[in-house]
């Protein structure tokens, strides 16, 4: 199994509780404190884990906000700003920090990154959070480059772009009522939940998945 380092933003009891689960299966894990729009969070989050749990092999990139709802024509220039950070300067950030430790050219073994995307990436947003779209396009194009560049170090890069999920992501942006009104628009007629979503992420970054790359 994979030792797991957890990182949390502020909701430490939801960390724990995940480390507490992983532990009650016989697994390895620790929480850690970073904010992913800090490069100096950043690089303290990959040393921690390098220190305590050994070698980074394997990298999920998936903090992110949907930043405020509503129409381009209302968006301040500083929710932009932090939206682009967390969701796109983050993920580089991220990304470069797990190919100096996994790239065969440093030294490394290889490794796998999945980076968690969102159909909002081709959907748009339009009405609802086009910054937020945006900065998943970036990933996306961010995935696709990446997995190109670092294809011959041993590393694998891809996306998981979900799309209608039971989260709270949409009651924390003051629609606590989106998923009811978008869910006719699915051709499955329902939402998708989170064990769904992680199950095709574990499928990624195992072995199982060694042929796949720039998804």
């Amino acid at each position: 199994g994979y030792q797991v380092c957890v990182n949390y933003l502020a909701n430490q009891a939801a960390a724990q509780a995940v480390v507490a689960d992983i532990h009650s299966h016989g697994g390895t894990a620790l929480a850690v404190q970073a904010d992913t729009a800090i490069e100096a969070d950043i690089l303290r989050l990959f040393e921690t884990c390098e220190q305590q749990l050994g070698a980074v092999t394997h990298l999920v990139n998936n903090a992110g906000i949907t930043g405020p709802y509503g129409a381009l024509s209302e968006l301040t220039a500083s929710d932009l700003r932090r939206v682009l950070d967390v969701n796109v300067v983050g993920y580089f950030l991220c990304c470069r920090e797990a190919v100096r430790r996994m790239s065969t050219q440093f030294g490394g073994s290889g490794g796998s990154i999945v980076n968690v995307s969102s159909r909002a990436s081709e959907l748009g947003g339009a009405h609802e959070w086009i910054h937020y779209a945006a900065s998943k396009g970036a990933t996306d194009s961010l995935t696709v480059g990446l997995a190109k560049e670092v294809a011959s170090d041993g590393i694998r890069v891809n996306a998981v772009n979900p799309g209608l999920i039971d989260t709270d992501i949409h009651a924390s942006a003051g629609q606590p009522d989106r998923m009811q009104r978008l869910v006719t628009m699915v051709p499955m007629q329902r939402t998708g939940n989170v064990e769904e979503v992680a199950e095709l992420i574990l499928f990624l970054l195992s072995e199982s998945a060694s042929y796949v790359t720039g998804t």
